[in-house]
């Protein structure tokens, strides 16, 4: 069960974390706030503060290693929030599963003549490209 709550605040951390550099993340800040409830230092208001200042992180820097110390805070807090209220639990699966929907997939349509090389499909590319 341990390993099952860690894996989930994993997850859920990531998912939090991603949604701040999107434009979904006005609705989705209502979902974590949610899902702490009153729980936390000074309750909500501690959160949101938290939230807002990885936000602006997020919007600013964007680059995922630059996030990573964002997702472990968050990992931790939620690893312990399932810890003390396993119910969240359902919570944290459907913020996942709702971001996943969100996103959805990608279908990119290459035409208008013949390409012969690689196509790659990337948010951030930090660094050069080497083919061959």
């Amino acid at each position: 069960m341990e390993t099952e709550l860690a894996v989930l605040a994993a997850s859920g951390a990531t998912t939090i974390v991603q949604l701040m550099a999107q434009d979904a993340w006005t609705t989705a800040k209502e979902r974590v706030l949610a899902l702490f409830g009153g729980r936390g230092a000074n309750g909500v208001e501690s959160v949101e503060a938290e939230l807002d200042e990885t936000h602006a992180v997020a919007v600013a820097d964007g680059d995922d290693v630059g996030l990573a110390p964002f997702v472990s805070q968050w990992q931790a807090r939620l690893l312990v929030l399932l810890q003390q209220d396993p119910g969240t639990a359902e919570q944290v699966r459907a913020l996942v599963a709702e971001s996943a929907d969100r996103t959805g997939s990608v279908h990119n349509v290459i035409s208008g003549g013949e390409f012969r090389g690689p196509v790659i499909q990337t948010r951030t590319i930090n660094g050069d490209l080497n083919f061959g």
